[in-house]
């Protein structure tokens, strides 16, 4: 069983976050870091897929659509954590994302929707 590896879209990469995560030695990539920032909310999932890794966003309508549609299709995704833009401080981004992945790998991330809410 593997650790969930993250991937953080162009909307949800607060440097702070993805700081205290690599400090807590979580394996984060960024839209910034892979030269993703203006694509499509669709590429970034099959980039983070390709790069087996688990997105993390706040576009929470979009990537919820996207995962009903990759289900129906039987279009495989690395996973997806949502969270509302702005809900939570970077502490408890952090804290909540490392509850998530304690519990989960990177197994039982394929191809789930998973929301931070759910992680308190």
């Amino acid at each position: 069983m593997s650790a969930v590896r993250l991937y953080f879209d162009a909307d949800s990469m607060q440097r702070a976050v993805v700081a205290g995560l690599r400090a807590r030695g979580v394996d984060v990539a960024t839209a910034l870091e892979t030269g993703a920032t203006q694509w499509s909310d669709e590429e970034q999932l099959d980039l983070a897929r390709s790069q087996g890794r688990v997105l993390f966003g706040f576009n929470v309508g979009h990537y919820s659509r996207l995962h009903t549609e990759y289900t129906s299709r039987n279009r495989p995704h690395g996973g997806i954590i949502l969270a509302p833009q702005q809900r939570y401080s970077v502490g408890e981004q952090i804290r909540r994302l490392l509850s998530l992945i304690n519990v989960r790998t990177a197994e039982d991330m394929r191809n789930r929707l998973e929301f931070l809410s759910n992680w308190g």
